[in-house]
């Protein structure tokens, strides 16, 4: 799988079943030439009343309210798309995460959300291409069953300069859970949920200092470091949301990890 932080090879997988995933999801609407492709892939209807919040955040925020990395007006960048999926466990709302395996050359033992770039039968970059790469990497990584998955939002494209992608975060209500795990050993160490509640615990919020300096926020959850693009996409998740509480930002935590 390509991931966003990681120009690592995919397998492919079964495009008629992605598509009967997102026939059901939308309730089996097409779309007719002139249309938008993306109006029958995403949907807001039959969300939980807890996602609300997150749906109005995603409706107004603005690029520079989620990163300073935006992508390059050249339209260079490798387009990719990561799937950030809010599902319902024993301790509430939650979401899927995965780590990448310590034998990787980088990024090794990072947590992120499943995703990766984009394949020319995902379709157009700048309309369903990205809905339907995160739900197909999100497959081929996790094992989940995409037909489960309701895509409700997208948030807009940002940019990590060190790989050079330009990733769109696509957000997905795990309405019809399935069993996931780890497909590939070497590529991927394990396959976890994290409950909001411990996201939004300030005892589990730290700042991560990278080697050259720079900061930015993490949590401290499901013995992992989360940090890096998918801590920033779930920080201002929560902020926009109303879900984040004051936590120390004087808590710092240094990362092993070299670029």
């Amino acid at each position: 799988m390509t991931h966003a932080s990681e120009t690592t090879n995919a397998t492919t997988s079964d495009t008629n079943h992605m598509s009967s995933g997102f026939e059901e999801a939308d309730g089996g609407r097409g779309h007719h030439a002139g249309q938008d492709p993306r109006a029958a892939l995403l949907s807001t209807a039959g969300l939980p009343p807890w996602l609300a919040p997150v749906v109005r955040a995603t409706e107004t925020i603005e690029p520079r309210q989620l990163s300073r990395f935006l992508p390059p007006e050249s339209g260079a960048g490798r387009q990719s798309a990561v799937l950030v999926l809010f599902g319902e466990g024993a301790k509430g709302p939650e979401l899927l995460l995965m780590e990448r395996a310590g034998s990787l050359r980088s990024h090794a033992g990072q947590p992120s959300f499943p995703g990766g770039a984009l394949d020319p039968e995902d379709g157009d970059p700048q309309l369903e291409g990205p809905l339907r790469a995160a739900l197909r990497e999100a497959e081929e990584e996790t094992g989940l069953d995409p037909r489960g998955v309701q895509l409700f939002a997208e948030l807009p494209r940002l940019f990590i300069p060190v790989s050079d992608f330009v990733v769109t975060p696509v957000l997905g209500w795990w309405r019809a859970p399935s069993p996931v795990g780890v497909v590939d050993p070497n590529e991927t160490a394990r396959v976890f949920t994290v409950p909001v509640a411990d996201l939004t615990d300030p005892a589990n919020r730290v700042m991560a200092v990278h080697p050259k300096g720079h900061q930015g926020p993490a949590f401290l959850v499901e013995s992992a470091l989360v940090w890096g693009f998918t801590a920033g996409v779930i920080d201002r998740l929560l902020h926009f949301a109303g879900w984040e509480r004051p936590w120390d930002r004087s808590r710092q935590v240094p990362l092993d990890w070299r670029a």
